[in-house]
């Protein structure tokens, strides 16, 4: 049976989707490890800042590069079959990280990490359209995003108290349990959709309908919009966590490790707090996306520039508190990006252009964890001049927003249009 309609969601549908956001929770837990162990993988392999920012770029780079792979494969195959997948992978990653006795075995267990990793988020916003209404869709949205920085919380807090008392290895190899715990979950009780709204089969698979699926997804310019949003918004904030965050708090501003995952953890708790009330602002009033989102660049420009542009050697701490809770409205911000996908697609072809969306703010991470990496090594740690490289990625970013705007709109009034057009003629022809 084909689809017929929005499906309904209700309780049913809330159980599939938790379980859903718990793979992607643990996931978000394992991408972030790294984030609080930085110095730590620093002294156990023995390696430079851009050696160790090589972790992070080369999980972060097999993240983006398979978002367009994965959206195909979820478009196709569905959504528990690929969850599954990316659990066993990121749980096995995150176990070879535990137990890696050099550099290059811990590169390979971080790519199988990033590789698991990738395949989580695409399939959750999947899960979501497939068991709830669209009018749903920012909120839901917002809600996985928020469940992701539950994860990074974990990290900060838990992971991070875990590595300094038990050790490298046994906080490490028994985190990775908790793959094993939703790996479970999901092969037990997670369905695709409701019954009934089975997607249409598609009827000609291969190269050809990869090319098609691709090409039709990013000719829509939401797409192309949604990605422009999501590449100048994450990053700030998720370079900042993923890696560099917790060095230029301790080395460049002579924070205690403890001060230093306080203030992450800020980051985190307003992500929660800003994704809460950007996901009700955007389902209420859906013409709050833009303003939203360049609201949100402009306020990271401006504090980044505060922080970095301080006359002193060292920022006070009120203005560190300040950064760090503008840079939690950054993942909240991100997920704005779907929003300008999801109606410009069909839903035979969201995971593809979903891919295409996530891939904007991950490559805009990698590049900037490399950039970072390579200006601290060349500044002799000038960190001020290794993280201005924000502003570049940030002036790119706007410019592509502008270009594309008004297209965007013009778009969406004229499908609203026949859409209320549609929906006046059906009672005529019963």
């Amino acid at each position: 049976m084909g689809l017929h309609g929005d499906p309904r969601g209700g309780r049913r549908a809330v159980v599939m989707w938790s379980i859903g956001v718990a793979v992607y929770f643990v996931a978000v837990t394992f991408r972030t490890s790294l984030g609080v162990a930085g110095l730590d993988a620093a002294a156990r392999f023995h390696v430079s800042a851009s050696a160790l920012s090589t972790f992070s770029i080369l999980q972060l780079l097999v993240y983006a590069g398979m978002q367009i792979p994965v959206g195909l494969l979820v478009d196709r195959l569905g959504t528990k079959k690929v969850l599954g997948i990316g659990a066993v992978l990121f749980t096995a990653g995150q176990l070879a990280f535990a137990l890696a006795p050099s550099y290059g075995m811990a590169l390979a267990a971080r790519t199988l990490l990033g590789c698991g990793d990738a395949m989580t988020f695409i399939s959750v916003l999947r899960l979501g359209t497939r068991w709830f209404p669209a009018r749903r869709g920012p909120l839901i949205a917002q809600l996985a995003g928020l469940v992701g920085m539950a994860g990074n919380l974990v990290s900060t807090l838990l992971l991070a108290r875990l590595l300094h008392s038990v050790g490298w290895t046994a906080a490490f190899a028994g985190s990775s349990l908790a793959g094993v715990v939703v790996l479970v979950l999901l092969v037990l009780f997670l369905k695709d959709h409701p019954e009934g709204y089975e997607p249409a089969p598609a009827l000609h698979r291969g190269a050809a309908y990869v090319r098609r699926q691709i090409a039709a997804a990013w000719r829509e310019p939401g797409t192309r919009l949604g990605m422009w949003v999501h590449f100048t918004t994450q990053f700030p904030a998720m370079f900042f966590l993923l890696l560099w965050g917790l060095p230029f708090l301790v080395q460049a501003q002579g924070l205690s490790a403890a001060g230093a995952g306080d203030l992450l953890t800020l980051v985190v708790l307003s992500n929660m707090v800003v994704g809460l009330v950007y996901g009700q602002v955007v389902a209420r009033h859906h013409a709050a996306r833009l303003p939203l989102a360049l609201g949100t660049v402009g306020a990271t420009a401006l504090v980044w520039g505060l922080t970095l542009g301080y006359p002193g050697e060292r920022v006070p701490i009120g203005v560190l508190v300040v950064l760090c809770t503008v840079l939690g409205a950054c993942g909240p911000a991100s997920m704005l990006g779907f929003d300008f996908a999801r109606p410009a697609n069909p839903p035979e072809r969201q995971g593809t252009a979903s891919g295409i969306v996530n891939m904007g703010g991950f490559t805009a991470s990698m590049t900037t964890l490399l950039a970072v990496g390579v200006l601290l090594d060349a500044t002799g740690d000038d960190y001020r001049a290794a993280f201005s490289v924000i502003f570049v990625l940030e002036a790119l970013g706007m410019t592509q927003i502008l270009r594309l705007r008004g297209r965007v709109a013009r778009i969406e009034r004229e499908r609203l249009v026949v859409s209320r057009v549609e929906a006046w003629r059906k009672p005529v022809h019963r």
